[in-house]
C-alpha cells in the first residue's frame, strides 16, 4: 500500500489517523508534525487522508461485523463550497453503524442508491424506522419490492416494516453529533469527491470506536493498533 512513498509509513498512517479522528485542522498536523522533527506540509496530508482512506475503508469492510435487523435511517446536511449537500446514514438498534451515502441532492434517486448499498451490504432488515421523510419511504418500498421479486430463494419474503417516528429516530440523530463534531472544524470541503472520500474516512474511525470489526487476536484494539491491522 505504502511502497515508493518518501515518508515511512508511520508517518503517513499517524497523520491519516488523528486528521480522521480529531478536531484537528490541516495546518495543525502540519505544525505538530514539525514539532517532532518531521517536515511535512498540509496538502501532502490532504492527499495522503484522499489516497489511503478508501483503501483502508475497504480493509475494513471485510472485517465489519453483521448488524441488526432493525434500521434507523436519516440524512444530515454537510457544506461544501458553501452549498449544502447531504450525507445518508443509517445505524441498527445497537447504534452500529450499517451503511453511509454522501449526495449533491437529497432526492429519490439518491435514497435509492443509499438503500440499495445498504441491502447489498448486510441484506434484508426485518424493520426500519424514518422520521417522516416521504422520499425515504419510496425509497423503501421500491427497493424492497425488486429485492423481493428479483429473490430465487422460493421463500415468501415478508415486505420490509417501515416505522415513521421522529422520537424513535433520536438515536440516529445523536449518533449524527459525533460525525458532525469532527466535520466542524474543517470548515467546510472544497469539493464534493474529497468530501466523500473524507467522510467516509470519518466514518471508518467512528465504527472502529464503536468495535465494529472482528481482528483475530486482538479483541479490543485501540484505533492506532486498528490502522496498523489494516495496512499490514
Amino acid at each position: 500500500m505504502f511502497k515508493g512513498r518518501q515518508f515511512d509509513q508511520s508517518v503517513i498512517l499517524l497523520c491519516v489517523r488523528w486528521y480522521l479522528a480529531y478536531s484537528l485542522s490541516l495546518r495543525d498536523l502540519e505544525e505538530m508534525m514539525a514539532e517532532r522533527g518531521i517536515a511535512v506540509d498540509h496538502t501532502t496530508i490532504h492527499r495522503w487522508t484522499v489516497r489511503y482512506a478508501p483503501l483502508l475503508l475497504e480493509r475494513f469492510n471485510r472485517r465489519k461485523r453483521s448488524v441488526t435487523g432493525r434500521w434507523h435511517i436519516d440524512e444530515t446536511y454537510i457544506k461544501v463550497r458553501g452549498q449544502w449537500m447531504y450525507l445518508y446514514r443509517a445505524i441498527d438498534s445497537v447504534g452500529d453503524t450499517v451503511e453511509f451515502w454522501f449526495s449533491e441532492q437529497r432526492d429519490l434517486p439518491s435514497a435509492k442508491r443509499f438503500f440499495r448499498k445498504a441491502l447489498a451490504r448486510h441484506g434484508r432488515p426485518d424493520r426500519v424506522v424514518i422520521d417522516g421523510s416521504p422520499t425515504n419511504h419510496e425509497a423503501i418500498v421500491s427497493c424492497d419490492t425488486t429485492n423481493r421479486l428479483l429473490d430465487r430463494s422460493r421463500r415468501r419474503l415478508k415486505p420490509i416494516e417501515i416505522r415513521k417516528s421522529k422520537y424513535l429516530n433520536n438515536r440516529i440523530e445523536q449518533d449524527h453529533r459525533r460525525i458532525k463534531r469532527r466535520v466542524r472544524p474543517m470548515l467546510g470541503f472544497k469539493s464534493q469527491g474529497s468530501a466523500a472520500i473524507i467522510l467516509s474516512g470519518i466514518e471508518m474511525v467512528h465504527m472502529m470506536r464503536k468495535r465494529q470489526a472482528r481482528y483475530a487476536f486482538n479483541p479490543n484494539p485501540s484505533l492506532a493498533e486498528q490502522f496498523a491491522i489494516l495496512a499490514a
